[in-house]
């Protein structure tokens, strides 16, 4: 069984879901801004362009898989083979519809904009969306099936990077944001 409470925390840090698709056949993948609430884990939300392509495709209600990684460190070795990162993702499995209410599509761009810019405020930082620009902008809601995280932490093991003589270098360059 997952831990969901990390796939949560891993969904609440980041800012890039990469999110599949099929499309006439052919898989296809984007990169999409986010807005995910720990409160309400079952679902996370996406925008996009109305009538465009992958707004289409998510909100069809057919099978979507969503990335989120947070890149921690990167690992080297004193072998080619054994480099690595280290990292924390999540993949959610799920279906889209699209949320036509003006009432939530306000909430969650509202909420979306705070996770993104920290202590901007609606009518003060930025105008609000206005009719014609919410019927330009598809708001979609994922309904989360199922969810997986995954990580990796520590350093290097190579067959050679715990000897201190060994040929080369080992080590972690940890400057992610963690």
């Amino acid at each position: 069984m997952p831990d969901t409470r990390s796939a949560s925390d891993i969904l609440a840090q980041g800012h890039v879901a990469h999110i599949a698709f099929i499309d006439d056949g052919q898989p296809v993948v984007i990169p999409f801004s986010y807005h995910f609430d720990a409160a309400v884990p079952e679902k996370l939300y996406i925008h996009g362009k109305s009538g465009g392509r992958a707004t289409r495709r998510l909100e069809s209600g057919d099978p979507v898989c969503v990335t989120v990684t947070l890149l921690d460190a990167l690992v080297y070795s004193r072998t080619a083979f054994n480099h690595t990162m280290n990292y924390r993702s999540v993949v959610c499995f799920g279906h889209g519809r699209r949320v036509t209410e003006p009432e939530i599509q306000h909430a969650v761009f509202e909420r979306m904009v705070l996770r993104y810019f920290p202590g901007r405020t609606a009518g003060r930082d930025y105008s609000i969306p206005t009719p014609a620009q919410l019927a330009a902008t598809s708001l979609v809601e994922i309904r989360i099936d199922r969810i997986t995280a995954k990580s990796r932490e520590g350093g290097p093991l190579g067959p050679l990077d715990s000897l201190p003589n060994a040929p080369g270098t080992a080590g972690v360059v940890d400057t992610f944001q963690k």
